[in-house]
């Protein structure tokens, strides 16, 4: 198993590579630019345009500002080979190693090879320290999601596997097909309507704590806030999640389920199962120990693709209810064309997708015994 796990995980590596080249790359050929927010600005000249590319570094050939952000090669040597390639000089860092090897050794810094995204265009804020503020809150929001998610679609489907075409699975083929087809953006704005409006009015409409009492969440003032005031903290964050959770893992309990329920019907119908039972095993003891474990290879499968749209922010739910985390993060970088923080959120978007498919090939062989490595 850790042999396997080694070489997925160098295997992965080209694979991450190849990523960042693409993602450099669609980038580059959007429409528009980093400038383009200067568009409707009267005030701002093509000479203020052409200094600010100078000092983003916009102005040079593309290999080379992939090749920095990256941090293959030094900010600090401008050398170029026929005025488009980076020089070989420009390939080793101030200690005199390769620029690539971490800071002890090249001295080098610069890129995502040393931890460095480089610097928001639009708020001149670093993109480590703009990614990591919104992570927090996109963490707590995925991870409640991923529990509640994962708990509810496991029950609904085996409980309407065993009481298959009984009341509850016929409601439940309801809910999954409603579910399943309901979009995100319509059913965050009617859980607002109805529970945040002027009827119920008992939920909070958006954000993540309430502002009249508590300062900005993740601000210095506010964890000081929450250590006067853990329980009130907690329970505030508590109440803003409910109706942003909800929306989340609607689709998500809705889809598994099925596929829980239809992999439970065709594991309760194998010989082994029907084996258990003419031993005399008790009807739990066959349902979860030996159908259950068969019937979760499916959703294994599942949580290796969503576990990574969880964890780099649900773009619409975020933005509905205003949660700071990478979604909502992800839209204001598009609007603003800021693309230092959207290649570092692209860039960690793909690292998660290429683990979460680590582990779910992992929990195979935990889930099914059959598989070995």
């Amino acid at each position: 198993m850790i042999k396997y796990i080694v070489r997925r995980t160098i295997q992965a590596i080209p694979v991450l590579f190849g990523i960042t080249i693409v993602v450099y790359g669609i980038l580059l050929a959007a429409p528009g630019g980093p400038t383009a927010k200067f568009a409707q600005n009267p005030r701002i000249t093509q000479e203020m345009k052409e200094d600010f590319k100078r000092a983003w570094g916009l102005d040079q050939p593309v290999p080379v500002q992939y090749c920095r952000w990256m941090g293959f090669c030094s900010k600090e040597v401008d050398a170029k080979i026929l005025g488009v390639l980076p020089a070989p000089a420009a390939f080793i860092g101030p200690k005199g190693w390769p620029n690539l090897l971490p800071t002890p050794l090249s001295g080098a810094s610069n890129g995502v090879l040393h931890g460095d995204f480089g610097f928001s265009i639009s708020t001149g804020e670093l993109v480590n320290k703009a990614i990591s503020r919104a992570a927090l809150p996109t963490l707590i929001l995925a991870s409640s999601a991923l529990v509640v998610w994962l708990v509810v679609a496991i029950l609904i489907g085996v409980y309407a596997a065993i009481h298959r075409y009984s009341l509850f699975d016929q409601a439940a083929t309801v809910f999954a097909y409603v579910g399943y087809a309901m979009p995100t953006f319509w059913l965050g704005i009617m859980l607002i309507f109805l529970f945040s409006g002027p009827g119920l009015n008992i939920l909070p409409a958006g954000g993540m704590t309430e502002t009249r009492v508590s300062p900005p969440f993740g601000s210095d003032d506010y964890w000081v806030y929450f250590g006067a005031n853990t329980v009130a903290a907690i329970l505030d964050i508590g109440k803003h999640l409910i109706l942003p959770l909800f929306t989340l893992v609607v689709v998500s309990i809705a889809g598994d389920s099925r596929f829980v329920r239809a992999s439970m019907l065709e594991a309760l119908g194998q010989d082994y199962v029907r084996t258990a039972k003419a031993k005399g095993l008790p009807a739990r003891t066959v349902t979860f120990k030996h159908a259950l474990r068969n019937a979760m290879l499916p959703v294994v499968t599942n949580i290796g693709l969503e576990l990574p749209l969880l964890f780099t922010g649900a773009i619409v739910t975020e933005t509905i209810f205003s949660w700071p985390g990478m979604g909502r993060l992800t839209i204001q970088a598009i609007n603003s064309f800021d693309y230092p923080v959207l290649m570092g959120i692209l860039l960690i978007a793909a690292t998660l997708t290429v683990f979460a498919n680590l582990l779910a090939d992992v929990a195979y062989a935990v889930v099914d015994p059959r598989i070995t490595y």
